[in-house]
């Protein structure tokens, strides 16, 4: 593993990876079969997941992502070559962020590169999926493309809105590092959640014009009145979360063992909408609730805050920082949010996407108002948090961004301790491993 700036040289070896759910580990076992690590600046201590309700305290907070995990994953030929497509993020003009990866011929795949631009990639029903220009300026890792409907002349669309012009930019979403997705067809996903389709906007009233209030969110970068995620499809544009739903396939890193249906990507918290937006990769942190836990935390006087933010592809190899992702805090949430913290309670992030959100949604004076749009907020510790005390995340890779928003939640000391007990305690990484609180 190559070590992250500023000294960062530890690594974590190859049978720390989780392999597979907790739940098919064994006979007996939930989701929420998992170890925890508690870290209360450099005081590290090791429990179980199901004792958690016990490490909070009535007033607290936990903010969680209610995205859901689309089968953003479909095969497709370039050509002569074989590709596989991870759709990543639908802009505001209706186009989508896309990755192409190559198979590799052990049900996994390797990078290739994109484009070139107006190359066609054939999918299943027809769909043709025309590469347009790079996400970003200097990367041939994600393409904006336009998704034609079989029968569409010359792959043009016409009438509707216009699909030209970038409505996002930057880099793409981190999650850690990750090898190459597999190909296989057989998860589908037959859960009842399957096809996940939330809609960023319509919980709570989450529409604010995320434009208009001085500074109030000026590290959002979001967009006047942009609910995340809400498309019209003009004539001949492909239903694209209806196709993932028929032909798609979680997006599966070479670390797992096998494919796993989408179900398994799903979260407790997941809520499906009906303009198909969700997340192309789970927001894995919530993985390990179950509804009898968070009733049991319910009881013990610990709210939730639903919010959202659908995460993109994230950048296997290279580690780049996120690039605009849609989110949306509802008005309900963000007055939860104000009332826990005028009230001494501890406001905890499930997952860095969680935290992403909330501070995307906080002013300079610590105050969180609805808002919904794009936000291409990266927090670090020179930015600093205005809103989070706490955060339960996955363990990252060494190269991962992500640590850097640990360190302003907790600090270098605190996150360099609890990594070194992660290593020497065998805990597992990845979206099926353990998982880590750290509070401030």
């Amino acid at each position: 593993m190559r070590a992250l700036a500023r000294g960062r040289a530890w690594s974590v070896p190859e049978e720390l990876s989780a392999r597979v759910p907790a739940e098919r580990r064994g006979p007996g076992l939930g989701r929420d079969a998992v170890r925890l690590l508690v870290s209360r600046g450099t005081e590290v201590t090791h429990h179980a997941f199901p004792e958690l309700p016990g490490l909070l305290r009535a007033g607290d907070l936990l903010l969680v992502n209610t995205s859901p995990t689309l089968a953003a994953a479909a095969d497709g030929r370039l050509g002569s070559d074989r590709v596989v497509v991870h759709f990543s993020t639908r802009g505001e003009d209706g186009r989508w962020a896309v990755e192409l990866r190559a198979p590799d011929g052990r049900g996994t795949t390797r990078p290739r590169a994109g484009g070139p631009a107006g190359a066609v990639v054939e999918l299943a029903e027809g769909v043709r999926l025309v590469l347009e220009e790079p996400l970003a300026a200097g990367s041939e890792r994600l393409w904006w493309a336009r998704a034609v409907a079989s029968g569409a002349r010359d792959g043009r669309v016409r009438g509707g809105n216009a699909l030209g012009g970038n409505a996002l930019g930057g880099g793409p979403h981190d999650g850690g590092a990750h090898d190459g997705d597999a190909t296989g067809a057989d998860a589908t996903g037959t859960d009842a959640r399957d096809g996940g389709t939330a809609d960023a906007d319509a919980r709570d009233g989450g529409t604010a014009d995320a434009g208009t209030r001085d500074g109030d969110t000026a590290d959002a970068g979001t967009r006047d009145g942009g609910a995340a995620g809400r498309v019209v499809r003009p004539s001949g544009v492909a239903d694209v979360p209806g196709l993932l739903r028929r032909h798609g396939r979680p997006i599966r890193y070479a670390y797992t063992e096998r494919d796993q249906p989408l179900s398994a990507y799903q979260t407790v918290f997941a809520l499906p909408g009906a303009d198909g937006a969700g997340s192309a990769e789970m927001p894995s942190a919530a993985r390990p609730f179950t509804p009898r836990l968070v009733a049991e935390l319910v009881s013990r006087g610990v709210q939730f805050a639903p919010l959202t933010l659908h995460t993109g592809v994230a950048s296997a190899e290279a580690h780049e920082p996120p690039y605009p992702e849609g989110f949306a805090v509802p008005e309900a949430s963000a007055r939860l949010v104000n009332a826990a913290r005028a009230g001494g309670g501890r406001v905890v992030a499930v997952g860095t996407t969680a935290v992403r959100a909330v501070e995307s949604a906080a002013g300079a004076d610590g105050i969180v108002r609805a808002c919904a749009g794009w936000t291409d907020l990266v927090v670090t510790p020179g930015r600093g948090v205005r809103v989070v005390d706490g955060l339960l995340t996955g363990l990252h890779e060494p190269e991962a961004s992500h640590l850097l928003m640990l360190e302003a939640v907790a600090g270098r000391e605190a996150v360099e301790r609890g990594y070194e007990e992660a290593l020497a305690g065998r805990y597992l990484w990845h979206e099926f491993g353990d998982v880590h609180l750290l509070l401030r």
